[in-house]
């Protein structure tokens, strides 16, 4: 799968062992991984430190905590090593639907 290619840059770290952790994050609003949403914009490891930016679809999103909670314990859960894990909401760029995989908007009905 990959990150979306939207996010294939040189300018964003992407560690692949983070992503496939990210991608047992589930939103619960709409049933996809936050990785094929285009919710990740950046997955750095540095010896066992973690570090995610990533954004909601929506600024005033009710699930935040919830799904910042849940990227950390996936990452705990999932990455060996890890000694601490930051993870960042970033606002810009906004999230719109053109960042989603071909899967998740196949999924979400071409949205």
């Amino acid at each position: 799968m990959g990150v979306p290619p939207l996010y294939r840059s040189p300018r964003l770290s992407m560690d692949e062992q983070v992503l496939d952790a990210l991608r047992q994050v589930i939103d619960p609003e709409l049933g996809i991984n936050i990785v094929d949403l285009g919710l990740v914009y950046s997955a750095e490891r540095e010896g066992g430190q973690v570090r995610v930016a990533m954004t909601l679809t929506t600024p005033g999103c009710p699930l935040a905590q919830r799904l910042t909670d849940m990227v950390e314990a996936a990452i705990w859960r999932h990455v060996p090593g890890v000694e601490a894990v930051e993870v960042r909401l970033v606002w810009s760029p906004p999230w719109k639907p053109a960042m989603m995989s071909e899967a998740a908007r196949a999924r979400l009905g071409g949205r």
